[in-house]
């Protein structure tokens, strides 16, 4: 089952685009780039379904716990997020109910739909992250995330890295897995479903035909990680 917890940059109307400008509503602060397509291209390759959050990361981030402070950004990478400033709890409370909650239920109907049928699920968290961050570039073109042992992410790590050099493909890199995540441990982990929490750096999925490149390579990748196990 593949989730894409960034992959839209809506914005509610009454937010009225959360005082930014052009420029920032399209760069990374505001989504995954390129995880729309890629997770649409897999949904259909694998026949597997596909749940994307459409609103924006900085309305409030879906892969948060959305009592932390950073679910609502009042800064993202440099820019300032002026409708995040001074939030009040009801502003919070309204956001949690109209974003985060129908998209976290509809994992979970998915998953208990899933398991009343009796289908085997693995967890594919579907991310992209910007090749530079904070002045700092970074040199992994894939990123395998997890959170201590697990066998699908491993298999997934193994795979990758056998069509490329190693330092291509990062083990909780760029980001490390912990408990700032939420996606993953609640409906993966929580339910002891295997799971991998895939970063894709964006250049790679520039254009269309970047995207079709990278959803071909994990269309194949997947399925095999999946056979290793089995």
């Amino acid at each position: 089952m593949l989730l894409g917890d960034h992959a839209g940059r809506g914005m509610p109307s009454r937010l009225a685009d959360l005082g930014l400008s052009g420029p920032d509503l399209t760069r990374h602060i505001a989504w995954d780039i390129g995880v729309a397509g890629l997770g649409r291209r897999l949904a259909q390759t694998l026949d597997a379904p596909f749940i994307a959050q459409r609103y924006s990361r900085l309305v409030i981030d879906c892969n948060r716990d959305p009592a932390r402070a950073d679910s609502m950004p009042q800064v993202s990478d440099g820019s300032a997020i002026p409708g995040n400033a001074d939030l009040t709890a009801a502003e919070r409370a309204a956001r949690i109910a109209q974003v985060f909650s129908p998209y976290h239920a509809r994992i979970a109907a998915e998953l208990d739909a899933r398991a009343a049928r009796g289908l085997r699920t693995i967890v594919v968290a579907l991310h992209s992250f910007t090749p530079v961050m904070a002045g700092v570039a970074r040199p992994w073109r894939f990123g395998i995330l997890h959170l201590g042992a697990c066998p699908f992410s491993d298999a997934m790590l193994a795979r990758l890295r056998a069509e490329s050099d190693a330092p291509d493909v990062g083990d909780n890199e760029p980001y490390q897995m912990d408990e700032v995540d939420f996606t993953v441990p609640h409906h993966a982990i929580g339910r002891g479903l295997d799971y991998v929490e895939l970063e894709v750096r964006q250049d790679l999925m520039a254009d269309d035909a970047g995207e079709a490149a990278v959803a071909e390579r994990l269309a194949r990748v997947l399925p095999a990680a999946l056979s290793d196990l089995t």
